[in-house]
């Protein structure tokens, strides 16, 4: 298959490369020293396996993209905007779009940008990755998942297809028929993990030991589930005590990459988080103080 990867930091160029590597056709749109290095050299990829390089197209310029059949989009929210234009030339050129952003709102977004709404897809990624230099990144998790699925529920030969073609580049990848579902599930775990190490400024392990805290992160995530169910969002019913239950397992130094920007002091995808949830909340008129005062708190820059 034919693959454009809008958004080729860490996740986008190691999907990106394992694709390349399989001998799919890629081309990332990039920019900077990453774009420079990967022209020049190629993309460098190191895994806990081992290192591999990988030969892909690489641009950044929008009409030197070629025609595709799936773009995946791969950039952090606040970036959205920015490459819509982007994404919107791939798919009116006959491409599925494939968004791999936290939250739930990114396939709205790229529809209210001008993206053929009948060509974009929901997507999630489980994977850790990170570019330690220009043309190299670096996959830190033993895992590398990703699931792709029609917005209105049910499978489809398109996201069977993809899921294939990731599949065959080694990535567990699966087509969803609930994929709303999916996408919210991920999202109540993620912003509440992201609220409450945001707020404590630590990793899960103490924010779980200090006075409160397991109270704290219950909280947090039965206000994400509260809010799905009033967009009726058909969350099982079991969905918060059971997130709350897996994110007590945890590592004691697992960190949210909310946190690790936040600390940086670069922008961060509070808006997408908690600021969303709390927007959300207010539109079905019921309370989360928890991510309120996350949005609020977190929202103060330094």
């Amino acid at each position: 298959m034919r693959f454009t990867i809008v958004g080729a930091g860490g996740i986008g160029a190691y999907f990106g490369g394992e694709l390349a590597r399989a001998g799919h056709d890629v081309t990332l749109f990039a920019r900077g020293a990453h774009l420079d290095a990967v022209q020049a050299h190629g993309l460098t990829v190191r895994t806990p396996e081992g290192e591999f390089a990988a030969r892909l197209g690489a641009t950044n310029d929008a009409n030197e993209l070629p025609v595709s059949d799936v773009v995946i989009v791969a950039v952090k929210s606040y970036s959205l905007p920015d490459i819509t234009p982007v994404v919107r030339h791939v798919a009116e050129r006959g491409a599925d779009v494939v968004p791999l952003l936290n939250g739930v709102t990114a396939a709205d977004e790229l529809i209210a940008g001008g993206v053929p709404a009948s060509r974009v897809l929901g997507g999630l990624a489980r994977v850790s990755v990170v570019r330690t230099e220009p043309g190299v990144v670096e996959r830190r998790s033993g895992f590398q998942s990703i699931v792709v699925g029609e917005l209105g529920g049910g499978l489809s030969e398109r996201a069977t297809r993809i899921a294939d073609a990731l599949r065959s580049a080694g990535v567990d990848a699966r087509a969803s028929a609930t994929m709303g579902v999916e996408l919210w599930q991920k999202y109540v775990f993620i912003t509440a993990m992201a609220a409450v190490c945001g707020l404590a400024r630590a990793s899960i392990g103490p924010v779980r030991e200090a006075p409160g805290g397991r109270r704290l992160i219950q909280r947090a995530v039965a206000e994400v589930v509260d809010v799905a169910r009033a967009r009726s969002v058909p969350l099982p019913d079991d969905e918060a005590p059971r997130t709350a239950a897996y994110i007590d397992t945890l590592p004691a130094a697992m960190t949210p990459s909310f946190l690790l920007d936040l600390e940086s002091g670069g922008p961060t995808e509070l808006d997408t988080l908690s600021g969303a949830v709390s927007r959300l909340a207010a539109q079905a008129g019921i309370d989360t103080p928890v991510h309120d005062t996350a949005t609020a708190a977190l929202g103060v820059r330094r």
